[in-house]
């Protein structure tokens, strides 16, 4: 009877021994939730401010002082529509104050940008059009060629670097495509 007693002790012991060991196999079938942090929104309005200069060549630009460097502070205002991605397409206006000796003159440009978002938070472009030089009422019509790379800050907040050719529709003889260069940096917020 005692052996029976003992077998039946260690038959249970094993059944619920065993039966824990199940219960610990068991593992959560729910999916834990992934961050993902989201990207930055290139696509929409943006507008922003900007620092730099303007480098003319000898045949310099109309309204513009001849071989020399000039400061000049500005702002710009445009919309970019990402058309598929990771293309990007936008229009954008830029003015700008050239301060020089003498009289001070003024640039604005009407720009077609085309870029591509390298990752979520740079963006390189190209960039092209066309505008006016303005000194003492005075004005004359130039163009510009370039490009640039942004980089996002913050959710909203961007950072440029961009460079664009400037060049008058002079058929004067020695003249050359580009007469100066804009070089500019700045910081934009979008919208």
């Amino acid at each position: 009877m005692f052996v029976r007693s003992l077998s039946l002790s260690v038959a249970a012991a094993a059944l619920l021994v065993g039966g824990a060991q199940a219960a610990d196999l068991v593992t959560p079938t729910t999916p834990m939730p992934i961050y993902e942090a989201a990207s930055f929104g290139w696509e929409g309005l943006y507008a922003g401010v900007n620092v730099g200069g303007v480098f003319t060549n000898g045949n310099g630009l109309t309204n513009l002082d001849v071989s020399t460097s000039q400061f000049s502070v500005g702002g710009a205002i445009g919309v970019n529509f990402i058309t598929y991605d990771p293309i990007l397409l936008g229009l954008e206006v830029q003015g700008d104050y050239v301060f020089q000796s003498g009289n001070d003159a003024s640039m604005f440009l009407a720009l077609a940008r085309v870029g591509t978002v390298v990752t979520d938070q740079v963006m390189v472009y190209a960039a092209s059009g066309v505008g006016i030089t303005s000194r003492s009422g005075s004005t004359d019509n130039i163009y510009a060629i370039g490009g640039g790379v942004e980089v996002a800050m913050t959710d909203a907040m961007s950072v440029r670097g961009e460079i664009l050719g400037l060049g008058d529709f002079s058929a004067a003889p020695g003249d050359q495509f580009f007469d100066g260069a804009k070089a500019t940096v700045g910081v934009f917020c979008h919208f």
